[in-house]
């Protein structure tokens, strides 16, 4: 039996001539020359990952931003304050019919007509405060800017309230100073870098 034998399975397979392509497995070219023939797939870069967002946790890329600490209080004050104002503006709705229907004349029901009004204006700042609260997590600027207005409106009506308490003798102090508070709290909370980092974050 002969290695060079063509029907001898275990002999020597001939070599393909010089300059065309072999079959099977690609042969790796030397360094700087692109391969000749055979088959080979295209090699995949690996994915990049999407930017770290500003104060991501730990930096990673890709990471989610997480809310500032101080967003996450204005917000639970939006929604502690929403509620107050809800339950304030529906007893001041009851008060302003019980007191228009008393038999008192023209005084009193003007005097229930304006505290109607006051009942709805409560009510209606009560659900922008718990809507603005709720969109939080997913909202834009939009969001950050109507809560400036909001916690604005705030701080004015804390003024007022101090306006009112040295017309009446001092009563009533303790109510400006905690709507002072909590208004600049919430302002502050918008008008942060964090928190303006926060709503103007990229989404996708």
């Amino acid at each position: 039996m002969s290695f060079g034998d063509p029907n001898n399975p275990y002999g020597q397979q001939p070599q393909a001539p010089q300059g065309q392509p072999g079959y099977g497995y690609p042969q790796q070219a030397p360094q700087g020359v692109p391969p000749q023939g055979g088959y080979a797939y295209p090699q995949q870069q690996a994915p990049q990952g999407y930017p770290g967002y500003p104060g991501g946790p730990g930096g990673y890329p890709g990471a989610p931003m997480e809310m500032p600490g101080l967003v996450k209080t204005a917000r639970v004050l939006l929604f502690v304050v929403g509620g107050l104002q809800l339950i304030i503006g529906l007893l001041a709705l009851l008060g302003g019919a019980a007191l228009s229907s008393t038999d008192t004349g023209t005084a009193g029901a003007v005097a229930g007509g304006v505290v109607i009004a006051l009942g709805l204006f409560l009510l209606a700042i009560g659900v922008l405060a718990i809507v603005l609260g709720a969109k939080f997590a997913k909202g834009g600027n939009g969001v950050r800017i109507t809560t400036i207005v909001y916690a604005s409106l705030s701080i004015l009506g804390s003024f007022f309230n101090f306006a009112n308490t040295s017309a009446n003798g001092g009563s009533g102090a303790a109510g400006g100073v905690i709507s002072l508070a909590i208004g600049a709290l919430i302002l502050a909370a918008m008008v942060t870098a964090p928190g303006s980092a926060w709503f103007k974050r990229p989404r996708f």
